[in-house]
């Protein structure tokens, strides 16, 4: 991954996060956990962990819903020629690293 890559997915989960946190509301805590950048700039994936887990799929719709007004942030915020497509999924790497955690600490 080049320097740029990752200079963009750092701004990029900053400007997510903090939308998100501001917009949410007070159901349930989502945190941006990481963003994925394509190789030429134009698509970003958004993982998202959502607390309590209770309220996942209906924190997924909410930010889902939100990435048009997401998109405009990027365009306020960064100096890019195209603005990045969004897509925002659910960590399943951090749940599974949960589940694990939660394990070793019942041992």
């Amino acid at each position: 991954m080049s320097h740029r890559q990752e200079k963009v997915e750092g701004q990029l989960q900053a400007i997510v996060a903090s939308f998100l946190s501001k917009e949410a509301g007070t159901m349930s805590v989502i945190t941006v956990t990481h963003c994925d950048v394509s190789g030429d700039l134009k698509k970003v994936t958004a993982f998202i962990s959502v607390f309590p887990t209770e309220h996942e799929q209906e924190a997924l719709n909410f930010a889902r819903r939100k990435r048009t007004e997401i998109r405009e942030l990027f365009k306020q915020n960064l100096s890019m020629k195209a603005i990045p497509h969004l897509e925002i999924e659910i960590d399943e790497g951090e749940k599974n690293r949960q589940k694990v955690e939660a394990i070793f600490n019942n041992l």
